[in-house]
Parts: structure tokens; sequence; C-alpha cells
């Protein structure tokens, strides 16, 4: 077995992580075993380190980046010293039809999540990447391109994927009119990407607090929810909003603002009910959700990002300040995502 530190959540009620030595698999044929340099903090592990999921005892981590420093006897695609990008999955089953159509994220036998997953060979829970080291299949690692700066890449793997695969799925390119609603960790990777895709892009907010952020992201105007003017103005005005508010919120407003055959992707909440169908279907307009993204849509997403150098606007912490990075996540004080800085776990 192979000896690594990490951060661990060992009570519920707080955000308060505990540094533990724990160990990772010996590497199987196929596996890297890789550092990890940094790793971005996703407001799903705030959920998660509270219960969300019934889980207990987390090591939370699903977007980060390090350098590959060993490899299994049967790995062709990674060599030592290679910088290496690990996202919210690490298998899946290989066989259903989300697999064989590359949407690993979707594998209909469950896909093994980057921690509180069970592994699909010897059953023991996945334990992610607020650690020093981590151990997965090649297949499930992505090679970072060298362009891209590894701190501010990490939330790529999650809050980046996240909004790319349905920006993606909805055709948005040069003419598309694009709306984002909330500026935060997704919002303000999604407000780049689209307007890097070429799209009109306006950010929908409760005020004009974020606007010069807006503009600066790459949208061409902010929209204010809360004043009705502007509401009722903008009624039939986008192809696609992008809803990434994670806090409960009335999605009627958004299905008005949209088209003909418009559609509004729920991401940042999508445990909330859904609207009367009669919303939907005065203008043929669509409800959809997504879940981060599968291999190749990731590999995609990292070559335009570092095409068009796109990364996370981040602050950089040492992981030993994980517990001030959830207050303040859990607060709203961040711009826009935290990142541990891995290296202070070796003292």
């Amino acid at each position: 077995m192979r000896t690594t530190t990490g951060w661990q959540s060992l009570d519920p009620t707080s955000n308060a992580l505990t540094r533990v030595t724990f160990e990772r698999r010996d590497l199987r044929s196929d596996d890297i075993a890789v550092r990890i340099d940094y790793c971005g903090v996703c407001h799903s592990d705030l959920h998660r380190i509270h219960g969300m999921l019934g889980e207990k005892d987390l090591i939370p981590g699903h977007e980060a980046t390090g350098v590959v420093v060993a490899v299994g006897q049967a790995v062709t695609g990674f060599a030592v010293g290679d910088r290496v990008a690990i996202g919210t999955i690490i298998d899946s089953c290989g066989e259903c039809a989300m697999c064989e159509a590359g949407q690993e994220n979707y594998c209909y036998n469950r896909p093994t999540t980057t921690y509180g997953g069970t592994d699909r060979i010897d059953g023991t829970q996945t334990k992610g990447a607020y650690s020093r080291e981590y151990v997965l299949r090649e297949k499930f690692a992505f090679h970072l391109p060298d362009a891209l700066d590894p701190a501010s890449a990490a939330p790529l793997l999650c809050a980046g994927v996240s909004v790319w695969e349905p920006l993606r799925a909805a055709g948005v390119g040069p003419g598309s009119r694009v709306a984002v609603a909330g500026l935060g960790g997704l919002g303000h990777i999604a407000v780049k990407l689209a307007a890097a895709l070429g799209a009109e892009v306006t950010v929908l907010s409760r005020s004009t607090a974020k606007e010069q952020d807006a503009r600066s992201l790459g949208a061409s105007a902010l929209l204010v929810t809360t004043d009705e003017a502007q509401v009722a103005a903008a009624r039939g005005r986008f192809d696609f909003i992008l809803d990434t508010i994670s806090a409960d919120h009335e999605l009627s407003p958004l299905i008005g603002m949209l088209g003909l055959d418009g559609t509004l992707c729920v991401l940042g909440n999508p445990l909330m009910a859904g609207p009367k169908l009669w919303e939907l279907g005065a203008g043929r307009k669509k409800l959809t959700s997504s879940g981060t993204a599968g291999l190749r849509q990731t590999v995609e997403m990292l070559e335009f990002c570092a095409e068009h150098g796109i990364t996370a606007d981040v602050e950089t912490l040492p992981s030993s300040e994980i517990e001030t990075a959830l207050d303040r996540l859990a607060a709203g004080d961040v711009h826009y995502r935290f990142v541990l800085d891995m290296s202070d776990l070796d003292k």
C-alpha cells in the first residue's frame, strides 16, 4: 500500500477537517499515482461534508491538478513527470450504452466518484483529492495542457466541465443568445466559455454589484432579476439559459425569458421541484440539467481552454486553511473559486 496524507471530515456539523495519514492502493497495471499539487473547493464538497448524501468520514476533493509520480506496468498514456488533471469520476463500467457513447458520467451501472464512491474491484470507499497523492486508472486521468496554470485550471475539472457539456449539447456558438444566472464558481466560467464560443452573453443577477465583473468576463450585459421592468422586457430574449444558482429560487421568470424552442439548464440546484408543464408548452421550451462531463468532453474542454486562455478566477490558500475556505464559501465570500495548495502536507 502507498501511504499519504490528507484532510478528512470527521464531524458533519463542522467545517473543520482533520489532517490524517491513510493508505492508497498499490498500483494496478493500468494505474498512475499523482502528486496532488492543487485542488479546488467545490460547493458540493461543503454539502457532502455536512451529510447531504448520508456519507461519513469523507476525504473530499474532485477537481485537482498535479504530476505523475509512478505508473503501472501496462500504462502507455502517461509517464513520470507528466502534468495531469483529475476530475469528478475515476471509473465506470465501460460496457453500458452511456459508456459506449462517451458519457461515462452517466454510466448506467453508476460511475465511481473521486470521493465517497465504491471502488469497482476491491469495494473500498474512494478518498478524494484533499490529499497529497491520488491513485487512479490512467483512462480517467487527463493531460493538463502546458498553457494552463495548474492552480487556476483545477476548478475546470468540475465547475468547468459542468458548464461546458450543456453549452456544447445546446449547440451554443456564434449568434446564440445565452444568459447565465448566478455569477459564482460555475457561472463565471460559463460566461468565459460561452463568450469564447461566440455567443452573446448576459448575466442574470439580483443586483448590479457584479456588472463590472460580468463585462470583464465577457458578458455584454447584466440583467437585474429583481427589477420587474427589466425581466418583463426580456421576455423571449434568450435561446439558452444556464442556471448556476445554488439557493432555492423560482424558475418561472427564467422560463419566461426563453424564446421559441429555448432551453433552461438547471445546474446550481437540481434538487428543486420543476415548474408547471404549461410554462414550457408556451413556446416549446425545454427544461434540462446535466452532471459534469464524459471523458471526451473533458479533453475537448481542456484543449479549448488552453487555446483561448480560459481558467477559473481563484484565491489560493494553503490546504491547512480548508476550514477558512469552507466557512467563507458557505458565506458566499469567494471570488470565484477557492483552490488549496497541497504542498503544505509535506511538512
